[in-house]
């Protein structure tokens, strides 16, 4: 089986497609170059921002490999489609929407934005969608799942349907559970103990790269991480998929110090004696979980490149400037809250210790950036006693 070629139109496969029928009207909205209505659909305008990162990966890679084919596996109004192709220059986008009392919105937006060639809706479960596509062997280039909740019932069956080298994009809304405050339901849902901690915004993002690594790998795929976000409510991860060997460096454990506060990265073969590095107390442990790079430099140096070709928002530059800062650095984050709480002080400003932690960094290395995930944390692969050291001697000046 040629996993990547995409041989087979999903218009000319008998019964999947709808005509197009008229719509009455309804107030339009308008992101980016889509003009739509939300009608009984559900939209965040919040989530903006994901989907603006989405068109400038998919328009890239449209780029670079002379196509795009699309499943939007739980479209709403069918924003997502409208954007992938009117912006990132998609081929094709098979939209569909599990819910059929969307059926007339998303036939008048669609039809409205796209030439009836250029898409595809149907009402199904995604699930089965996927299977139908694998056994005709119709390989799609992105497939975005947008779902409530975790994302992981469709994770292992959209990669019987993505093409080698295509983009995988998923959504989790569950942050209760990533944030360790539903052991059991993480296990469950991730096969990871997910521990409440200072960094659990960024626990979130790692959890789901985690689970499609190992469902890649599986499969006997390996996953590469294109970007990661998290917009304050709802974590989103693109990831390729390649083939290629099992990474055991990138997938293990983060264990936080409750009584010192510090962080550390292991794997599997230091659980048996792990402890927390500076102070020796018992860590609590997350995991297992992806712990590579969120971000995937290069091609977010495209996207933001593009941005600035399209005049995109300074918010949008803004966004992937911090993502670029962050990609290397290890697998958490400091609140300043949390800094000033321990160092028993005032917050300190954050440019302000990020400057600091950067110029102690003589003979150690340390380095320290800003992150998306909190505007008001750091990243830094300095020690907590080192920050704190920082902190209090910037307070003293």
């Amino acid at each position: 089986m040629n996993r990547q070629a995409s041989i087979v139109n999903p218009k000319m496969q008998g019964g999947h497609c709808l005509s197009h029928t008229e719509h009455p009207n309804t107030d339009y909205q308008q992101e980016g170059k889509a003009r739509f209505a939300i009608a009984n659909a559900f939209y965040r305008s919040s989530s903006q921002i994901g989907r603006d990162l989405a068109v400038l990966a998919a328009a890239i890679y449209r780029q670079q490999q002379g196509q795009l084919r699309v499943i939007d596996a739980m479209t709403g109004c069918g924003v997502r489609p409208l954007r992938y192709h009117l912006e990132a220059g998609a081929d094709w986008v098979w939209a569909n929407e599990g819910n059929p009392e969307l059926k007339a919105v998303l036939r008048k937006n669609l039809r409205h934005g796209m030439a009836p060639e250029a898409y595809c809706i149907t009402h199904q479960d995604a699930n089965q969608l996927f299977f139908s596509c694998a056994q005709k062997q119709d390989y799609y280039d992105l497939i975005d799942i947008d779902s409530f909740g975790s994302p992981t019932p469709f994770i292992n069956t959209a990669l019987w349907a993505i093409k080698l080298g295509g983009l995988l994009y998923l959504t989790s809304t569950d942050g209760r559970t990533t944030g360790g405050h539903a052991l059991t339901k993480s296990v469950q849902i991730y096969g990871a103990c997910a521990r409440n901690h200072p960094a659990v915004h960024e626990q979130g993002l790692r959890l789901l790269i985690g689970c499609a690594a190992q469902q890649a790998a599986s499969r006997g795929f390996h996953i590469e991480p294109v970007f990661s976000i998290f917009n304050g409510f709802i974590h989103r991860v693109m990831v390729r998929v390649v083939t290629g060997s099992w990474q055991d460096e990138h997938y293990g454990f983060l264990a936080y110090c409750h009584s010192c506060g510090q962080f550390r990265s292991a794997n599997w073969r230091q659980l048996g004696q792990l402890n927390c590095g500076a102070c020796g107390a018992p860590p609590v442990v997350s995991g297992p979980m992806w712990l590579g790079p969120l971000h995937d430099v290069d091609y977010v140096g495209q996207m933001a490149v593009l941005a600035t070709q399209w005049h995109w928002p300074q918010r949008i530059q803004r966004w992937l400037a911090v993502m670029l800062q962050e990609a290397a650095m290890p697998p958490y984050y400091y609140p300043l809250a949390e800094i000033g709480r321990r160092g028993q002080m005032d917050i300190p400003a954050r440019d302000r210790l990020i400057r600091g932690i950067c110029d102690r960094s003589t003979g150690n290395n340390y380095c320290a950036t800003r992150t998306h995930l909190d505007a008001q944390a750091i990243k830094t692969n300095a020690p907590l006693a080192v920050c704190l050291d920082i902190a209090k001697r910037l307070q003293n000046k």
